[in-house]
């Protein structure tokens, strides 16, 4: 996202019951399961989801009994909300299908203390990871992603929680452009919101998405929206433009997953290093790292070290220690970029390397949170994460003389 004075900038969000969403927290149900039995098992579960069908393939390495991986699957399908008989995505009736099998040991070997060539637990693979903060809202994500996604998880409670909208279904999803001025969210310039829902509802979809749109939205956001107007040519708001949604989730469009990787980071504000974060546990660093930088890159915003800040680090598989890294402001920082690169070379606040990663952020023994709940709508922006807490603001303000 550039500084330039004024400019628009687009973000689109899915629910828990988009079919790619399915399959990323089925991906991360068989982790969390592996790791509550196990917190050193090795997890990479890729999973695929069609009409009434559920396949999971991958690579898994732990002690202990297999868990049941096809109560696994239909918990989750149930949980999502496809339990209605008569559906062609069914919790209880679905075909599940598993192509788990052990890791690798060329891959054990880079990844273990005992055998990797530097004697500690090395990255699970090469690649480059980004994380990324800025000030457009309290929870430090950028507006248009931030806001889509509240406007999802809004709706998903109201279909959960109140008999008036058991018409709303799983899937469904939204996408929001902001006018910026100065670098600043003013206004929600056009708004697309898509979401399954029973037979004969979509009166009610368009007046419960209207009715979120006020909750969840800053009022002075939405001045450049009529909600009245809604698939009007020329207007800005479109609720199921196409005029039906019934037939959705897996039963509609095949899911897989890792195929969400810029809905589950910053909507495209920031950029990213191309890995998917479900099914995967903490010894890739495609994971990790990115939860880890987005560790980093919110305390420097919430310590005023920069109104936006992305970070980027690099790894090679088997070696422990980060090859670089690289720290951008976009011309927002009140201390060099210089300075934090070497903050961080030094291990004087956070240490990137693996081990010290699933360590300080707790990954390996998740409390209080899962990573199933993190694929529903994503890691980034909600509280009760590790990697989102503001727990060094203090140490990075004396660390930087801010």
């Amino acid at each position: 996202m550039y500084m330039t004075k004024s400019f628009l900038f687009t973000s689109e969000a899915v629910s828990e019951g988009h079919p790619d969403k399915v399959c990323d927290q089925i991906s991360d149900g068989v982790l969390d399961a592996v790791l509550a039995q196990d917190a050193g098992g090795h997890v990479a579960c890729e999973t695929l989801a069609t009409t009434n069908f559920v396949s999971l393939a991958g690579e898994v390495n732990f002690q202990g009994k297999s868990p049941d991986y096809e109560q696994i699957v239909r918990k989750t399908v149930a949980e999502i909300g496809y339990d209605r008989e008569g559906e062609g995505f069914q919790s209880s009736s679905l075909k599940v299908e598993n192509r788990l099998h052990k890791q690798s040991a060329d891959i054990v070997r880079g990844v273990s203390e005992d055998t990797s060539i530097t004697g500690e637990q090395g990255a699970g693979d090469q690649g480059i990871m980004f994380g990324y903060a800025c000030d457009d809202t309290p929870a430090l994500m950028p507006a248009p992603i931030h806001y889509a996604k509240l406007l999802l998880r809004r709706l998903s409670q109201l279909r959960r929680g109140s008999p008036d909208f058991a018409f709303l279904r799983p899937d469904a999803k939204s996408q929001l452009t902001f006018r910026y001025e100065d670098g600043r969210p003013v206004a929600v310039t056009s708004i697309v919101v898509s979401h399954q829902h029973e037979e004969g509802a979509g009166e009610g979809v368009r007046q419960a998405v209207r009715q979120v749109l006020q909750e969840v939205i800053p009022p002075e956001m939405l001045q450049d929206i009529d909600l009245h107007r809604v698939n009007e040519r020329g207007g800005q708001l479109y609720i199921n433009p196409t005029g039906n949604f019934v037939i959705g989730g897996p039963d509609g469009d095949t899911g897989l997953t890792g195929r969400k990787i810029i809905v589950d980071t910053y909507g495209g504000a920031g950029r990213h290093g191309g890995g998917a974060f479900s099914g995967k546990d903490p010894s890739k660093v495609d994971r990790s790292a990115c939860y880890m930088l987005r560790h980093i890159a919110k305390n420097l915003v919430a310590a005023g070290a920069a109104r936006r800040c992305e970070l980027q680090v690099a790894y090679a598989i088997g070696v422990t220690d980060p090859l670089a890294f690289n720290v951008n402001f976009f011309g927002t920082g009140r201390v060099s970029e210089e300075k934090v690169v070497k903050l961080l070379q030094d291990r004087e606040l956070f240490d990137c390397r693996p081990a010290q990663i699933s360590r300080d952020l707790g990954l390996l023994a998740p409390r209080g949170w899962s990573y199933q709940e993190s694929a529903a709508y994503g890691p980034f922006g909600w509280e009760g994460f590790p990697w989102e807490k503001l727990n060094r603001v203090e140490e990075v303000k004396a660390a930087l003389g801010l």
